[in-house]
């Protein structure tokens, strides 16, 4: 099987957005799918850290303490927005079958891979003509979005564990167009 590169980006369309997550939830997993991607957008976190989560790390918590597969990094997740979603997840059915918030459907003693989840993405890509989508694209729509509504480059760098405001920019989709045109209209003296 031939493995295609694509250039993985946020989903900056709202519609684009709503419409991915419809598909997401048809799926024969749909509930788990949904769940996994919400929890990308609304975090920040990379695929493997999501995949990572126990039923403990999330069952009847608002806030979970994770470290970081990648960075080691201790990491707060906020998890306010996605109670109601985990609830009927667990409710469903999905609190017994393992430690594992998201296993495997072949054997529930297994966490589902990233490899499994980037090919429910890429279906639901190549249904919705999007040539790129990744597992990535969550984290980056979630850095896309927080930097759209808050404009705190700061925290986001922080929320992210990135080093530099331009690498935090290069990754949110922030091209320098869009840079120069909001300085186009700037001035302090307005």
């Amino acid at each position: 099987m031939e493995q295609k590169i694509i250039n993985v980006k946020a989903i900056k369309q709202q519609k684009v957005l709503n419409e991915f997550a419809t598909e997401l939830k048809k799926g024969k997993h749909g509930q788990r799918d949904f769940l996994i991607f919400a929890i990308g957008i609304y975090t920040g976190l990379r695929i493997s850290d999501i995949l990572n989560l126990k039923v403990s790390d999330v069952l009847n918590k608002t806030e979970a303490d994770i470290i970081e597969q990648k960075t080691g990094k201790k990491r707060t997740l906020n998890l306010k927005q996605l109670t109601n979603l985990i609830i009927d997840y667990l409710n469903n059915g999905h609190s017994n079958q393992s430690d594992w918030l998201f296993y495997s459907p072949t054997d529930d003693r297994k966490k589902l891979s990233s490899h499994q989840y980037y090919k429910i993405m890429q279906k639901i890509a190549d249904n919705l003509g999007l040539d790129y989508i990744g597992t990535h694209t969550m984290r980056k729509t979630f850095g896309y979005s927080y930097y759209q509504k808050y404009k705190d480059l700061p925290t986001l760098m922080r929320i992210l564990n990135h080093s530099s405001q331009a690498t935090t920019l290069r990754y949110i989709g922030i091209e320098d167009e869009q840079i120069q045109a909001s300085l186009d209209d700037f001035s302090p003296f307005n």
